[in-house]
């Protein structure tokens, strides 16, 4: 079933998310949810906090950057098949230069920026069959990941950018918090309070 995406200005996306056990209730329901959420807005990775609820779980598939012929032979190798589910995850490591890419976010459409982030992360995780997981990630495979970790911290992508970049992108953070953006899938917009 896709659910709608939880737009901007939502306080969900600002909690930290709490870790989940093996008895959460309909877990695989909701994976499949995010999956088909995800793949319904033409997303490479959804959180939870995404679609209202604040745990530490993310799904991601990069596989699509697999094809990119601008990328080296090596990183287009290691996105073909990256399709994973991050329950719990942890970043133990981030290491390496800060590079630049163009970001953008579900939750927040219309809006595209370049952020600096870390070349290298390594993280552990349980997959969606509870098996921990450690792996270490290099290029645009960590980038996706840095991104939807930073949802299960009450981080956005908007947190990273310079003052000045806050400062051109805030009419347009503020109207999709209204709910005034173009888009072509499900979301859900904070209520807005009436004033007395």
């Amino acid at each position: 079933m896709i659910l709608p995406v939880v737009a901007y200005g939502d306080p969900v996306l600002r909690k930290v998310g709490k870790e989940i056990d093996k008895d959460y209730p309909k877990l695989n329901e909701l994976i499949d949810n995010m999956w088909e959420t995800m793949y319904g807005a033409s997303g490479v990775g959804i959180a939870a906090p995404q679609i209202g609820l604040p745990i530490r779980l993310f799904v991601i598939d990069a596989s699509p950057f697999g094809d990119d012929e601008d990328l080296p032979e090596a990183e287009q190798e290691q996105l073909k098949d990256f399709k994973r589910v991050f329950i719990n995850p942890k970043i133990v490591k981030e290491e390496g230069d800060e590079w630049a890419f163009n970001e953008g976010c579900l939750s927040i459409p219309d809006v595209r920026e370049d952020v600096f982030r870390q070349e290298q992360v390594t993280i552990e995780y349980f997959d969606e069959n509870w098996k921990k997981q450690t792996e270490t990630l290099n290029g645009l495979a960590a980038r996706v990941v840095q991104h939807e970790y930073d949802h299960i911290e009450g981080v956005l992508f908007t947190d990273k950018l310079s003052a000045l970049k806050k400062r051109l992108i805030k009419g347009k953070l503020a109207n999709i918090s209204k709910g005034k953006v173009r888009i072509d899938y499900r979301m859900r917009f904070p209520q807005l309070k009436k004033k007395r």
